[in-house]
């Protein structure tokens, strides 16, 4: 089992008008977490076009990243090539691939660049699977459900939704593959 788990933090919901502000990643060789094997940057948003962009207060508010603390990194455009590079067509996770896949596509295509991992698997689906009675899947609950804690100041940044993240799917992947198979 070898893929790479990655998560970022946004200006807000949308790929088309919003921009990514941080990318955490992490790579999971032989069903094992490398921590060895990282990847985390700070990012200063900027448009489709190209412009400079504000974090919204109400971003701000989720994941406590600010304009100052983005002011002198670099911008997707610089970023994005080392990260694909980092991913190296592999496999990826994501907690809801939906959305940080549809910011790395739409990065990708904005920039003359590719977003083609191998696959593209969700920790909220196969949650829903492990656990179908259950309503929330949200990443705060599942870490609850598996026993699995955030570091210090880690929820809601790249890195340390990870972390968690990367837990998460071994165990979810534990857990589906030791049920009996439904004939």
């Amino acid at each position: 089992m070898n893929v790479v788990v990655f998560d970022l933090e946004t200006t807000g919901l949308s790929p088309e008008r919003d921009g990514i502000v941080e990318i955490g990643a992490v790579r999971i060789v032989d069903g094992r977490v490398d921590e060895t094997q990282r990847y985390e940057t700070l990012v200063r948003p900027t448009s489709a076009d190209g412009r400079a962009m504000l974090i919204p207060w109400r971003a701000e508010r989720v994941h406590g990243i600010s304009n100052d603390m983005v002011r002198a990194s670099p911008t997707i455009a610089q970023v994005l090539p080392e990260f694909l590079e980092f991913v190296n067509g592999w496999p990826v996770v994501a907690h809801n691939i939906g959305f940080d896949g549809g910011f790395m596509r739409t990065n990708a295509t904005r920039h003359g660049l590719t977003w083609n991992p191998a696959a593209e698997h969700c920790t909220v689906q196969l949650s829903r699977r492990a656990f179908p009675k259950e309503r929330a899947h949200n990443l705060t609950v599942l870490a609850e459900r598996l026993g699995l804690n955030f570091a210090p100041g880690g929820r809601h940044r790249s890195f340390g939704d990870v972390q968690v993240t990367a837990q998460a799917y071994l165990r979810l992947m534990d857990l589906l593959q030791s049920r009996p198979v439904k004939s």
